[in-house]
């Protein structure tokens, strides 16, 4: 029988970078994986289902109460558990997600001001038993990350926020990294693609070797 598989995380504002490495990720996983016929899924939040693709769409493009904003990404993470993550980790199979709860903590609760507090019981009622074994923070100055948005695609509503906004999201993001640094390792996210996966590659050998790498 297998052992349960790997939970990892992507984390960052927008602008910051972290899409462009989760392949890389996911194929040097592949590589180190396949003789031991492990399988590597890359899913996303929100969405990684039929209905979270479809509530994706809203929950990215239309306003609507807070309160209203915080539950449906719960209820798409719901979903997105019990149909994707939970099993493909009970199967032995290693998951990497572009995004999961720490988002919902930077965006409606740093950015949005939405109590932490009701964040951490929708946390604790729909995940109560699960985390990531780790959690790539990808950080960058609030100038560099406005910077990269595409200007070339229509933004999302919350790629459109303004600098307080994303600065707020950020600093929660911060400030989970620090409430849990067992799991978290902070990327550097200003760096060349070349030194970026060199760190990426040492947190993946960590993973194998049983350790944990330098925060």
């Amino acid at each position: 029988m297998k052992p349960t598989g790997k939970f990892i995380t992507f984390e960052g504002i927008d602008g910051a970078g972290k899409s462009t490495h989760i392949a890389y990720v996911a194929e040097q996983l592949r590589q180190r994986l396949q003789a031991q016929g492990v399988a590597v899924l890359t899913t996303r939040e929100p969405g990684g289902t039929p209905l979270g693709e479809a509530l994706r769409e809203i929950l990215l493009q239309q306003k609507m109460h807070l309160e209203t904003e915080a539950l449906l990404m719960f209820a798409v993470r719901r979903e997105h558990l019990a149909q994707v993550i939970e099993p493909a980790l009970q199967r032995g199979d290693w998951v990497i997600s572009d995004r999961f709860t720490d988002a919902s903590f930077a965006y409606q609760g740093g950015g949005r001001k939405l109590s932490l507090d009701k964040l951490a019981v929708l946390e604790q009622w729909v995940h109560p038993h699960l985390q990531p074994d780790l959690t790539l923070l990808f950080d960058v100055p609030l100038d560099v990350a406005r910077a990269r948005l595409d200007a070339s695609r229509e933004l999302d509503k919350f790629e459109k926020e303004q600098a307080d906004f994303f600065g707020a999201t950020r600093n929660e993001y911060l400030r989970r990294a620090a409430e849990f640094p067992q799991r978290f390792r902070i990327v550097d996210s200003t760096q060349t693609i070349a030194a970026i996966r060199a760190r990426l590659d040492q947190l993946i050998a960590s993973l194998f070797a049983g350790g944990q790498a330098q925060p």
